[in-house]
């Protein structure tokens, strides 16, 4: 089910080049997401790799918890990435970046695609993951089983900045 985009009151401030919104998601850290459950609004920050090609996200989570109990319930997820140019003392400021996107939570459950999936997040994170990876090449088969991974593939999305 793809949503139009949210009525964007200050359109002005709307990104639209999909290279911009990209080097969004491509620079963010976390990314804050809202569940619903029975009704009632959850919202968990995780950490995470973007995948460009595919349009998705990735994440890495307990075996067992809230997050899984509700995407197995309502898989639907708006998730929100900010760049936070910090606060401007004494002139009311607070310039920012930030993308809202809006899709479907899943568990992956194909080994291909989980290795994938953690392959991208450390990709992501990592400020030199060729170094991490060749100082831990064993780690990655040994590890597998000890972490749930998710994705997020994004139906629809929004930008902005602010001043």
């Amino acid at each position: 089910m793809t949503r139009p985009p949210h009525h964007m009151r200050r359109t002005d401030r709307r990104i639209t080049d999909p290279l911009e919104v990209d080097r969004i998601l491509r620079t963010g850290r976390y990314v804050t997401i809202g569940l619903a459950h029975e009704g009632e609004p959850y919202v968990v920050t995780l950490s995470y790799g973007f995948d460009d090609a595919a349009r998705r996200l990735y994440f890495h989570v307990a075996h067992e918890g809230m997050k899984l109990d509700i995407i197995a319930e309502n898989p639907r997820a708006c998730a929100t990435v900010v760049i936070d140019g910090g606060y401007t003392t004494g002139e009311c400021e607070h310039p920012f970046e930030s993308v809202v996107l809006r899709g479907t939570m899943r568990v992956i459950d194909d080994a291909e695609e989980k290795r994938h999936a953690i392959h991208t997040l450390v990709n992501h994170l990592e400020d030199e993951p060729a170094a991490y990876w060749s100082s831990r090449s064993w780690e990655l088969e040994t590890r597998l089983g000890g972490f749930t991974a998710l994705a997020l593939d994004i139906d629809s999305l929004d930008a902005k900045r602010g001043k």
